[in-house]
């Protein structure tokens, strides 16, 4: 099952920003969310961000992720 991922940007480059996940940085494609900026969630599949999320959102998921893992 594939899954979009809520991740914070820590930098951008023209269209692409760039986030920590795993200890590890990738590139996020902002052609669909060009309103995107420093520090915003995004929720992102693949490399392509889908939308920009509010923080409390984004925690949310990303907790209901982890509670996930933790019960597979």
């Amino acid at each position: 099952m594939c899954l979009a991922t809520p991740l914070q940007i820590k930098r951008i480059e023209k269209d692409t920003a760039f986030v920590d996940h795993d200890k590890k940085e990738y590139p996020v494609s902002l052609q669909l969310i060009p309103q995107a900026k420093k520090g915003d969630w995004v929720l992102a599949h693949g490399e392509i961000g889908i939308s920009v999320l509010p923080e409390n959102e984004a925690l949310v998921i990303l907790g209901l992720i982890e509670k996930a893992n933790q019960t597979a």
